[in-house]
Parts: C-alpha cells; structure tokens; sequence
C-alpha cells in the first residue's frame, strides 16, 4: 500500500519512522517532509486539492494528516469526497482545536470536566472581566497560533498585556475572540487516542514541557521536551480518563453527528478535584508522538487503516514496558524570533548512542544539515526506567552541536522527583 504523510516536523518524521517499519507500507510519501527522513519519498507540499489529484494519480490508499492547520482547512473532506482513505477529522469537527471556544461549548454541552472559562470578541469587555476576576487567570486566543496562543498571567498586568496581544493583532486572526479562563493547578499529562466515531482505543500516557526554561520557567512553546508513561497516570486514574473523559468525548461526537475519524488529544491538569481538560487537539501531539511512538510494538498502519475504517474495535495495541524519553533541541532565541541556517554537527555521533534523532526544523543546503525552524530537533531514546531514558537522551543530545543551540536539561523531571 502506498501512504501519504502530510507535514514536516518532528511528529511527522515520528510518524515516517513508526509507518516505514509496517509490511504494510511500499512506497512513503511525506509533503513536505524533512531531511530526516530516509527511505520516505519527499514531494511537495500543495493546495488540498492539488495533495487529493497527487494521492488518486500516484494510487495513495491511507493518507495521515499531522498537522492541524490541514485539518481545520478541511483536507478530509476533500479527501473524502474523492473517496480516499484519510485519518483525520472532517472539518467541522477539527473546530475542536480551530476554535478553543468551540471547544468549551463541546466540552460543557457534554459534561466533560474542564475549567471556568468566559469568551470575549473585544478588548474592552475582557478587561472589564478580568478586572473583576482578578489573577492568575489564563488568557487564550481562540484561533491556531502553532502552540503560543496560552498565556497563564500569573499578574492582573500580565493579563492585560496577553489580552491585548490577542487584539491587536498577534496572533492574526487567532486572536479575534478570546477566552478567559481559570487557571487550573496540578500536573499535567497528554492523552492521546484513536477514535472512529465508535470506538475510542487510548495511547501510552505522556507529559509535555511547555515552558522553555527549566524548571518550567519562561514562556509557552510548542513543547521542549516529552516523556512516556507519565507516572502521575497512575491505574486508578486511567479509569477515571475513561470514565470521565474518553466515554464522554465518544458520546460528545455521536451526539453531535461530528465525522471524527482520526486522533483525539487532551491536554489534561490532574488536579487535587481529578482530571481536568485544559484543550483539546485533533491530532497526535508534538513531542509527545516521538516518545510514543518508540514505545509502540504493534503496526501503526494497521491500527490506521482501521480507525479510517470504522473497525477500531478490532485492534488491540501492544506497548514495550520500556519508557522513553525526547529532549528538543531548539535555535537560540525560540520561541521568539531566532535564526536560521546554522550547520548542524553530531548526527550520526548522536544515532550511534542508539538514540533517534528526529527532524522537526531543519534543510539541506549542499550536503549540510542546517536550522530552519524554532524546534530543530527531537532526540528520542528508551531506557530501562525512566533515569536510564533520560540519561540515553542526553548522552545523544550532547554529541549534536549548532551555534547557540539551546534545550532544556531537566526534561521528566516530574517523573524523577515522584517518591
């Protein structure tokens, strides 16, 4: 079967790299993939119509969407009407990431547990509210804004410069409509699942690092870093995800009549009341796919074809027990403005430690490898326990070197400091 990946980060790179080891697979595409991806045929990335034209024309039988700006453009239902296989949800319902608005009314229509929230489409009534509410509080812009559209204002000040941000044109048109929203205290976990509409089937559990600095200090970023299992999951409350979560999304959609057939991801704050939503996203997460998908023993394509299907209830996943662990590497300055095309040294050094290194913003240029994006690198290895991922991480991530590169040292730290 020939596949097509849409995207060309460090969660498609994953997602290449976990697809590629199927019997399943011939031929990989990947628009518009990355340097790191061998063995994948990399094409151009176009307008959706011209990406369906590609996958009838070069007999494409499971396409997989990584990124959510696709999504929420409505590459499914392209797809779809031309009767390709594609994992991913239709338009509509990949609002539940396009508009975080959306989102809260979905998650309170459906009594799924998420934090107070307020929307505004001014500057002047979301001051009047937060002048009322007072701090911290979290200010959203409501739209796509790649992972920087949070801030947790921890100052009425703070707040009122996020809120203004947001309306002044920041984050474009993400930031047309804003929320307002309780801020939540607690550890954080990423679920993420498989769901055909019928059926819901979860992943292995992770934990994000969003802040830049350590110690979970400095601004949002896309992510700096993942690990997988996250022991704050512990088995009790995985049955509490299910109960309170996972049956509750399922039931959400069928209510809703939404086509979702593709990844469902909630970012989760396991608070001293339970398990909170902070956001949903429509697609696997990003570092989180990385470590994940190491852990992963049974065939992705398979496990895909099916959720396209409608024959999820089917597939039962197999995990190692071994944990994994991702540092990201990332050009200095991010995530504010940064540069591009620093040579990029210790690759193979890196793999040779029995890490993988996955790409996620990075460019050819005469045989080079050099910076191209904010995020650069994924270094991904398993351990024994946790301490031993780590260590295997880190031992790879310090054979690479780039003129001011930068990462965090304390990545699963919340997992190293549990008793």
């Amino acid at each position: 079967m020939n596949i097509l990946l849409i995207g060309g980060g460090g969660r498609e790179h994953a997602l290449a790299w976990k697809l590629r080891q199927s019997p399943l697979a011939d031929t990989i595409f990947c628009a518009p993939g990355n340097p790191g991806m061998k063995g994948v045929q990399q094409v151009p990335m176009l307008g959706l119509k011209e990406m369906a034209d590609f996958a009838v024309k070069n007999n494409v039988g499971l396409t997989m969407v990584g990124p959510e700006a696709s999504l929420c453009e409505g590459i499914v239902d392209i797809f779809r009407e031309r009767g390709l296989c594609i994992v991913g949800p239709n338009r509509e319902a990949a609002q539940l990431e396009g508009s975080k608005s959306y989102a809260k009314d979905f998650m309170n229509r459906h009594g799924l547990p998420t934090a107070k929230a307020a929307v505004f489409e001014d500057e002047a009534s979301a001051l009047a509210y937060l002048k009322k509410e007072g701090a911290p509080i979290v200010v959203k812009a409501d739209g796509l804004a790649a992972g920087k559209g949070v801030i947790v204002a921890s100052t009425v000040a703070e707040a009122e410069s996020a809120i203004k941000a947001c309306f002044s044109g920041t984050f474009g048109k993400a930031g047309a409509r804003v929320l307002l929203e309780e801020c939540l205290f607690g550890e954080e976990a990423s679920i993420i699942a498989l769901c055909d509409g019928k059926t819901i089937i979860p992943l292995a559990s992770s934990q994000d690092h969003k802040r830049a600095l350590e110690n979970d200090l400095g601004p949002n970023t896309g992510g700096m870093g993942a690990y997988s299992p996250a022991p704050v999951v512990t088995d009790d409350l995985w049955k509490t995800i299910d109960k309170s979560v996972l049956k509750p999304f399922l039931k959400g959609v069928q209510a809703d009549k939404l086509d979702f057939r593709g990844i469902i991801y909630a970012g989760l704050m396991i608070t001293d009341k339970g398990a909170k939503i902070l956001e949903f996203n429509v697609r696997f997460g990003d570092p989180e796919t990385q470590a994940i998908l190491v852990r992963l023993e049974s065939d992705l394509v398979e496990a895909l074809i099916k959720l396209a299907d409608g024959n999820l209830a089917d597939m039962a996943l197999k995990w190692s027990p071994k944990p994994a662990v991702c540092v990201v590497m990332a050009a200095n300055g991010y995530p504010g403005s940064y540069p591009k095309g620093d040579v990029i040294e210790g690759l193979e050094q890196a793999e040779q430690t029995g890490a993988v290194v996955f790409h996620a913003g990075t460019k050819e240029i005469d045989g080079k490898v050099v910076t191209s994006g904010g995020r650069v690198l994924g270094v991904t290895a398993l351990g024994d326990t946790i301490k031993d991922a780590v260590d295997n991480a880190y031992k790879a991530v310090d054979k690479i070197t780039w003129n001011g590169v930068q990462f965090r040292r304390d990545i699963a730290h919340r997992a190293l400091n549990r008793p």
